[in-house]
């Protein structure tokens, strides 16, 4: 017969084995984003609530300006390419003492993956995947970092999961004017919404 244990035996367990629950989101489209400052970038606008950035020639981005999470910590956003064929979500983010940048919809449109690690892009380290996406269709992104281990899902399903400790973590350096915190485009007209983030405690 199937027993179950008492709710402050289940929480007590967690609490030993080092499992805490996360704290509570925090909206970055309050806070303060500026423009990239890329050359030929294109307009960015606010739009119900969230952002769209028109395409530049090559890149568009925005840039947190506010402190920006520290320790283990969770992102997530809602993406979607309105138009063109490049990537639409070039989001960097910092992991340990370095940053690392998830691309979704890249060379081309589907390619996607995390650049760099070991001096590798997207486009040819071990984190490579391809995804068909869908004009003007909503993604939801997250990803999550944890000391060095990184992991990130596409419409709840895991698409990156690498432990980036002993590896060289780094920026191509068109993408470096978002670090620490920032989203870019590429030749594309990209909206995000509802971006926000939460420490894991």
């Amino acid at each position: 017969m199937r027993t179950s244990l008492p709710r402050a035996l289940v929480f007590a367990a967690l609490a030993a084995a080092g499992c805490r629950a996360p704290g509570a989101w925090q909206p970055l489209l309050e806070g303060q984003w500026a423009a990239t400052p890329f050359g030929g970038a294109g307009e960015v606008r606010a739009d119900d609530g969230g952002l769209v950035l028109e395409p530049g020639d090559p890149l568009t981005g925005v840039t947190w300006q506010a402190p920006v999470p520290a320790g283990d910590y969770e992102l997530s956003l809602v993406a979607a390419r309105l138009q063109g064929t490049d990537f639409f979500v070039g989001l960097t983010f910092p992991v340990d003492d370095g940053h690392l940048t998830l691309v979704l919809g890249g060379w081309g449109g589907a390619l996607c993956g995390l650049s760099c690690l070991d001096g590798d892009d997207a486009s040819v380290n071990e984190t490579k995947f391809f995804e068909g996406f869908e004009d003007g269709r909503d993604y939801q992104v997250r990803l999550e970092v944890r000391g060095r281990r990184v992991r990130a899902w596409l419409d709840g399903r895991v698409v990156v999961d690498v432990d980036t400790t002993g590896r060289v973590i780094g920026l191509r350096t068109e993408v470096e004017p978002c670090a620490p915190l920032g989203v870019a485009s590429f030749l594309t007209q990209a909206r995000y919404r509802e971006l926000r983030w939460r420490p894991l405690r």
